[in-house]
């Protein structure tokens, strides 16, 4: 799992679009941004001891899971996902994903980013508990082995997902100053 790709190929983003009332590239570029924002939330709570176990915690209720159409996805579990990952900020953190998308295609899709981050979430969730503990299906990529040598192995994974080019140009850019986790 070198890339956020992989995991962006999995979401239904036509049927967002056609839930959402939007055309298929505003949700398309809603996704691109949204994706990496959570991936970066969930890195930013790994960071710390108690953070990476409450995600471990998190993560073994979506391992196994593979949600690819909208009726598979509970959008009150991607709320909860979402309010977890970035607490107070959600808010800040959709705008500021938002913001990086307008500036490269001229799309106005603050609104539509959060309202894509709880349909989204779950399928994270699911995705990076099947990297991370195994039980993917058939149409899940290979699990990622957990490092030996280092002291925070889903930290380690969540980090190798959004240092690709993809997540660097979300994390680094706009929301940078605000993935410092959503417990505080």
């Amino acid at each position: 799992m070198d890339d956020l790709s992989g995991l962006i190929n999995l979401i239904p983003i036509g049927d967002i679009a056609e839930k959402l009332g939007v055309e298929e590239s505003v949700a398309r570029a809603a996704v691109a941004v949204a994706v990496p924002a959570i991936v970066g939330g969930l890195a930013a709570n790994a960071k710390d001891e108690s953070g990476a176990q409450s995600l471990e915690k998190a993560l073994g209720k979506h391992k196994g899971k593979n949600p690819r159409k909208l009726a598979d996805i509970d959008e009150a579990d991607g709320e909860k996902i979402v309010a977890n990952v970035f607490g107070a900020k959600k808010n800040d953190v959709a705008l500021a994903a938002a913001s990086k998308a307008e500036a490269k295609g001229g799309i106005d899709i603050g609104a539509i980013v959060a309202q894509v981050l709880p349909i989204i979430a779950p399928i994270v969730l699911a995705y990076v508990a099947n990297q991370f503990m195994g039980g993917s299906s058939k149409a899940e990529p290979e699990a990622a082995p957990k490092s030996e040598s280092s002291s925070n192995p889903l930290g380690d994974l969540l980090g190798g997902l959004i240092s690709s080019p993809q997540g660097q140009d979300i994390i680094s850019g706009a929301l940078g100053g605000l993935l410092g986790g959503g417990r505080k």
